[in-house]
């Protein structure tokens, strides 16, 4: 489904060339449970924004289920944004002031062919990530762990082949961070949906099926989980035995 060849991306401070990535190459194949794990700066984010659509590479190439994505015109990667791709952010990107079934109905405002009922799709959406009681309340009035269960249902609701999660668990504490990991892991599973999680912590990577590990831009190593790999689910049930 994904294939990058060489991507490199340079950033410019004042005369300073800063090298975000230098050469990185790999393919993401279909129904992939992937994690690109690193430290801070090594290149993770600005990775993801590039396999988003969200930036565009120095030089490299980018083919995107057998399109290059470098060929797209604007139109066409809002397109491919909005309706092949759903993002999840560390920070939820949710509007304050909109409850969650508003959150979650976002994107429809962006498609070209919204649904005859959104609100009746929005609502599945919050059912499926287990917030049918919430759909009415605003994002301060839910946990952390809700709000980010508000966003991956929003990063849904277009039925996107390709789900890209930028430290979903970053700003959640331990628990509600293995339930959204479980959330990924189900839907990846179920929908045999790709999913792509940025990762800096270890513990999180090994919930997915390869990781890839980057570092000053490069990569660094690949590495596979399949039969090591932590079941969220079963983690969670160990955090109840302790409790």
């Amino acid at each position: 489904m994904i294939t990058v060849t060489n991507l490199t991306k340079e950033y410019r401070d004042g005369d300073t060339v800063v090298h975000a990535l230098r050469g990185v190459s790999m393919e993401i194949n279909q129904g992939e449970f992937i994690s690109i794990a690193g430290p801070s700066g090594s290149g993770k984010t600005t990775l993801l924004n590039i396999l988003g659509c969200l930036d565009r590479p120095s030089s490299g190439t980018y083919i995107l289920d057998g399109e290059r994505v470098g060929d797209m015109k604007e139109e066409a990667l809002a397109r491919v944004r909005n309706e092949k791709i759903g993002f999840v952010f560390q920070s939820f990107n949710l509007l304050p002031r909109l409850n969650a079934l508003e959150n979650v109905m976002l994107p429809f405002l962006y498609n070209a062919k919204p649904p005859s009922d959104p609100v009746h799709k929005a609502r599945e959406a919050l059912e499926k990530v287990g917030l049918g009681n919430r759909i009415y309340h605003l994002p301060s009035q839910l946990s952390g762990g809700q709000q980010q269960r508000v966003a991956i249902a929003r990063s849904l609701i277009n039925n996107p082949d390709i789900i890209l999660a930028d430290e979903p668990t970053g700003a959640l504490d331990s628990r509600s961070g293995l339930e959204i990991m479980a959330l990924l892991q189900e839907f990846n599973e179920r929908d045999s949906r790709t999913v792509l999680v940025i990762t800096h912590e270890d513990t999180i990577a090994r919930h997915c099926l390869r990781v890839v590990t980057l570092k000053d831009g490069t990569v660094v190593s690949v590495s596979d989980n399949v039969g090591q790999r932590l079941r969220a689910v079963e983690s969670l049930a160990a955090l109840e035995v302790q409790a």
